[in-house]
């Protein structure tokens, strides 16, 4: 993924230019990872461009602030209409985004709260995380040396930029080894989720996905499968999942905004069922993939058309703040 520099970023209830968004370096986020922000995106539907899950993503956005004390200069409705504002006025009919809320610039010192809260909106094109192959025939992964945070360390259920240098530790080590992605466990052994991707396992035709407890983002794509497993008629059960269940898989698959539902081929060089997309996770697959392209109905109203949002008020991209 390249950015071509152009276009507009909303920072702080205004549109800038892409060149002209900038940041102090002596902003508080760059020196201790003060920054909470969420993936989402915007697909080019047969009924018109639609952000998926967007009301979820801003309240995600809103309690990972909230874990770590940052009051929000933005409510809700207002963040919502920044990312439509956004995603409008670089004139994507799909696209990646990016909402920020972060500790900018005015001291330095552990102590974050004496600094602003900033926020800002990028959006972008963005094809296939693991490659356009993937989603049909899969990833070769390994099980990563390095955990996901202990409980009472870090919290996981905050979507926290300084969270990611773990999942940054987990995917350079699977590449450095040949493998598309890495998968971690927690600090009891059992299995947790990939670098940025929540995980799936199918046995016997019960599907199992590890638990909150297990030191995993509450991912919305994750929240999504459960629903359409549900929907079409499969067992799911949030349990804790020994390493080793990953090798006597049927299937094993990733779900996450940027992955979407892409299966796993083999884990440690250990093939999973019959080393292709298996039958369960096709059929989510093509729930998911209906929904998003807007061929199966949204009975779940996921969808979020940009034609028939309101905007703003307000010029575009200049949201009030709240008061």
């Amino acid at each position: 993924m390249a950015f071509s520099g152009t276009g507009k970023i909303w920072m702080n209830g205004t549109l800038v230019d892409w060149k002209d968004a900038t940041i102090h370096v002596a902003s508080h986020v760059i020196h201790y990872g003060s920054g909470v922000f969420e993936g989402a995106r915007c697909y080019d539907t047969r009924k018109g461009s639609a952000v998926l899950r967007l009301d979820a993503h801003i309240k995600r956005l809103l309690a990972s602030a909230k874990i770590y004390r940052m009051d929000s200069p933005y409510t809700q409705q207002q963040l919502e209409t920044a990312v439509l504002d956004t995603v409008r006025v670089n004139g994507f009919k799909a696209c990646y985004i990016r909402p920020l809320m972060y500790r900018g610039y005015n001291a330095l010192g552990v102590n974050p709260l004496p600094n602003p809260v900033d926020v800002a909106v990028m959006v972008w094109e963005w094809g296939a995380y693991l490659g356009a192959e993937a989603l049909e025939k899969g990833v070769d992964v390994c099980v990563s040396s390095w955990n996901r945070m202990a409980p009472n360390t870090f919290p996981s259920l905050s979507k926290t930029s300084g969270n990611y240098a773990n999942a940054a530790l987990i995917r350079m080590e699977a590449e450095a080894n040949g493998y598309s992605e890495g998968i971690a466990l927690d600090t009891f052994g059992y299995v947790s989720e990939g670098s940025g991707e929540n995980i799936f396992v199918v046995k016997d035709g019960i599907i199992y996905t590890p638990p909150l407890s297990a030191s995993i983002l509450p991912g919305i794509t994750r929240d999504m499968i459960v629903q359409i497993a549900h929907d079409l008629g499969y067992r799911v059960s949030q349990e804790n999942l020994p390493r080793e269940m990953l090798y006597i898989a049927d299937e094993v698959f990733f779900v996450g905004t940027a992955v979407e539902i892409t299966p796993v081929r083999s884990v440690d060089k250990i093939t999973v069922g019959n080393g292709r997309r298996g039958p369960i996770t096709e059929a989510i697959q093509r729930r998911f993939l209906g929904v998003i392209a807007g061929d199966s109905a949204d009975t779940h109203n996921w969808l979020t058309y940009l034609d028939r949002a309101s905007g703003s008020p307000e010029p575009v991209g200049a949201a009030v703040k709240a008061r």
